[in-house]
């Protein structure tokens, strides 16, 4: 499954914004070709909310361990619950320990920075990995949207 087709699928998500900057549009050129996943019903940029999903096409400085830079390489990046975590990847987030392969293809892994933090990675997703990514970014999108009803409802920031 190529980059824009997992784009087409969570562009069928209820209420979701999908950001992909590209020169011109006033985002850093870092940015320019990645994709970004959020909820959001009314369409606006959420101003207090980071995206539940991404999809980067290069290295960034601090995120070199994908290989990115090699030709048709990209990755998935999604923000998952801690027992998805661990079911996805035999690992809690808080206590990451295993030595990964960061820049296997078609492997579920701890994000090579934000691991901690609750984020899983695929690079290239295919065969193995695509039906349960499509899942998780299904997932992180309803988990999105449930965090942003309960703000709503004690009018906390969106």
């Amino acid at each position: 499954m190529s980059m824009q087709q997992i784009i087409e699928i969570v562009r069928g998500f209820e209420g979701v914004l999908i950001l992909q900057p590209q020169p011109g549009d006033g985002t850093p050129d870092v940015a320019w070709g990645d994709a970004f996943f959020y909820y959001s019903p009314g369409g606006g940029t959420p101003e207090h909310t980071q995206p539940y999903a991404t999809i980067v096409t290069k290295d960034y400085p601090d995120d070199a361990a994908s290989d990115l830079g090699a030709p048709d390489r990209w990755r998935v990046n999604i923000h998952v619950d801690r027992a998805t975590f661990r079911e996805s990847t035999g690992e809690d987030p808080r206590r990451l320990t295993s030595v990964h392969d960061f820049a296997a293809a078609d492997v579920i892994n701890p994000h090579p920075v934000y691991g901690a933090l609750g984020w899983i990675c695929v690079v290239v997703p295919a065969e193995r990995t695509m039906e349960q990514v499509v899942a998780l970014l299904r997932q992180a999108h309803d988990a999105a949207r449930s965090r942003a009803t309960r703000r709503a409802e004690v009018g906390g920031p969106t």
